[in-house]
């Protein structure tokens, strides 16, 4: 699997799911696919950080939107025995910070999302940066 793999973005053509290398990261990317969640990224943390195997950054919509992802993966992870999932940021939903043990999870709202730019610290271009320096 390559470093990051983005999956959707708001402008252009929809590219295919990746196929999580573990149980837990399939769960979540489906979810979030039939969820329409936005601009998702994968990014593959093995070797390069203790916290986690895995990052996967995704937008959604609005607040409300933000908040429906964020239960959505909570209430799939607990109904398919994949780990307890701890949750930061779910008052305000403008970022949501999910951490299921291997892999952990950022919604945030297309506006927070690109004024923090997290992806840049592990040098990933998404295609909704690369298309707002267009």
């Amino acid at each position: 699997m390559d470093e990051f793999e983005p999956i959707r973005s708001e402008d252009g053509p929809q590219a295919p799911l990746p196929v999580g290398s573990t149980a837990l990261e399939t769960a979540i990317l489906a979810r979030l696919d039939d969820d329409k969640a936005q601009d998702i990224v994968l990014i593959d943390l093995k070797g390069k950080s203790p916290m986690a195997d895995t990052m996967i950054i995704a937008s959604g919509r609005s607040h409300r939107h933000v908040g429906a992802l964020a239960d959505h993966l909570q209430r799939t992870l607990k109904e398919t025995g994949l780990g307890k999932v701890k949750v930061s940021g779910l008052p305000h939903c403008d970022w949501v910070l999910l951490d299921a043990g291997d892999v952990i999870v950022h919604l945030f709202r297309p506006e927070v999302r690109a004024f923090y730019n997290i992806e840049k610290i592990w040098s990933v271009e998404s295609g909704h940066r690369v298309d707002a320096r267009a």
